[in-house]
């Protein structure tokens, strides 16, 4: 059955202000992008080999961006899927588009461009991206009385599209069908970053939202930093390890970590547990635009995180720039944008997770080893 939608005219995901809602475009081939002083951009870092008990490998790694969403006016539409394909009816209301020479599509795999004639000009009735990928050439579109029908036949005919464009509403749906369950940890410099998203995601997913430096301080009826004081910040990354070794085996959770040095994200070897879910590192960065924030996203991988090394094991990178906290959505859309991106990249992730969760969390992550496969030695048989 259709749906009837409101496209209304937002910024994207990826990019808003807390100076203005009104971003500069730049359009770059195939990709339109929103760049505005507060940037909101997900990386998708893929560590996942698929499972191969016997292999010794180095995890496979890329950095894709989330595409931008774009609509110059309020657009009413309705939406189905029928498996194989999806199609679009976008409600025109302009009786003086009679024929389809006052409309022009403009599609490829992961974007969607509708102008119509006006006055003897062509406008932009909707700019969109996707919500997956498509097969262009096998698009099919026509005029039905004030409506404009297009068929668009998908790339992956067994993911359900919740909607035509990626929105939250339709992200939050598609993501948590795709995590079957898995949970999903918020590392990065900020406890408060961590913090404020974790809640965002966990009403969006329906998950349960956690946060370690909260439970902490209830364990040890301390706070983070009275404890760095008292005992060191070894002493809090230790006791957080301990937290995570318990919720390592819960489901359908949004975990906040301890954001900064002092937390156990920030140390490589302590990401035993951390495996155990998808992670999410919300990286703030100083880049000025898309390519830069790649870039550096780039280099703290390849460079260890700096100085929290422990951070570039993470999944995803969601990039940050001129953090506010009423956009804590925005950048939870961002993460589930970069999350679906991975998962579809390789479906069998969520049922790896679930793997080493069962084999006890021994620290083999991405390179599964044997059942009996002991992490002191090294050893064990199949």
């Amino acid at each position: 059955m259709a749906i009837p939608t409101t496209l209304s005219a937002l910024p994207s995901p990826s990019c808003l202000s807390s100076k203005s809602l009104q971003p500069i475009h730049l359009t770059c081939p195939k990709t339109t992008i929103s760049l505005s002083k507060s940037n909101f951009t997900p990386f998708s870092i893929h560590r996942s080999n698929p499972i191969n008990l016997a292999s010794s490998r180095k995890p496979i790694s890329f950095i894709c961006s989330s595409s931008s969403i774009v609509s110059t006016s309020t657009t009413n539409y309705e939406f189905s899927d029928d498996s194989q394909e999806v199609e679009l009816r976008l409600f025109l209301g302009d009786e003086s588009i009679q024929s389809s020479k006052d409309v022009i599509v403009d599609i490829d795999e992961k974007f969607l461009t509708i102008k119509t004639k006006h006055d003897g000009s062509f406008r932009t009735a909707m700019e969109i991206s996707l919500y997956e990928k498509i097969k262009p050439a096998e698009t099919i579109w026509l005029l039905d009385d004030d409506q404009l029908v297009v068929n668009l036949k998908k790339q992956d005919p067994d993911l359900k599209w919740p909607d035509i464009t990626e929105t939250w509403e339709s992200l939050t749906v598609g993501v948590v069908q795709l995590l079957k369950g898995a949970s999903v940890y918020l590392v990065g410099e900020s406890s408060e970053i961590n913090h404020k998203v974790s809640r965002e995601l966990a009403v969006g997913l329906g998950y349960t939202p956690l946060n370690t430096e909260e439970l902490l301080e209830t364990f040890t009826k301390q706070t983070v930093d009275s404890l760095v004081i008292a005992e060191g910040s070894n002493a809090v990354a230790e006791a957080e390890g301990v937290i995570l070794e318990s919720l390592s085996s819960h489901i359908r959770s949004v975990v906040a970590t301890i954001g900064g040095r002092h937390g156990a994200a920030a140390s490589g070897d302590r990401w035993r547990h951390l495996y155990a879910g998808f992670t999410v590192w919300l990286s703030q960065s100083e880049a000025k635009d898309e390519v830069a924030a790649k870039e550096e996203a780039r280099m703290n991988i390849e460079g260890g995180g700096g100085d929290g090394q422990g951070f570039c094991n993470a999944d995803v990178v969601v990039k940050i720039g001129g953090w506010d906290s009423d956009y804590s959505k925005a950048v939870a859309q961002a993460a589930l944008s970069a999350l679906k991106q991975l998962i579809l990249s390789d479906k069998k992730l969520p049922g790896k997770k679930g793997l080493y969760i069962r084999l006890g969390c021994r620290g083999d992550w991405p390179n599964i080893k044997p059942p009996g496969w002991d992490p002191s030695s090294g050893t064990g048989a199949v």
